[in-house]
């Protein structure tokens, strides 16, 4: 239990690849895998994805289209039982002031509060989650 990070219910995460800087994630332990909230996911013969980026937080990104290396195709059994086969893709994200390889599967989820969830395999080995805090990561800044 030493050296690991305690964590809220609700974090801020930076996933620098796609320049998405602060954006609300909820961490889920009941979730094998992250996923990132996007629209007009498509994948093409050459193994990549195209994706937009819809984020009302960040009004910035709103429609950016992207085009990254798939990692893998996935078949994901959402909270609602529909299972669904998620392209992944790998990228830098920062966490906690630190940066990490994390695996993202792409996803709607625009009837979800929030545009990132982090699952357990990101969490395992490194984080502690305390579901009666948020935003522990805006505490750890200078």
């Amino acid at each position: 239990m030493k050296n690991k990070i305690l964590v809220g219910n609700i974090e801020c995460i930076s996933i620098l690849d796609l320049e998405l800087y602060d954006l609300d994630a909820k961490i889920d332990t009941g979730a094998d895998s992250n996923a990132l909230h996007c629209d007009n996911i498509f994948v093409d013969d050459e193994n990549y994805v195209h994706f937009q980026l819809l984020d009302d937080v960040h009004p910035s990104y709103y429609d950016k289209k992207m085009k990254l290396p798939i990692y893998k195709i996935k078949k994901v059994k959402s909270s609602n039982g529909e299972v669904e086969h998620r392209p992944s893709v790998k990228v830098k994200v920062s966490f906690f002031g630190k940066e990490y390889e994390a695996v993202v599967s792409l996803t709607d989820r625009t009837n979800m509060k929030y545009p990132m969830l982090i699952g357990r395999k990101f969490l395992q080995n490194n984080f502690l989650v305390d579901v009666s805090k948020k935003y522990l990561s805006k505490q750890t800044r200078n």
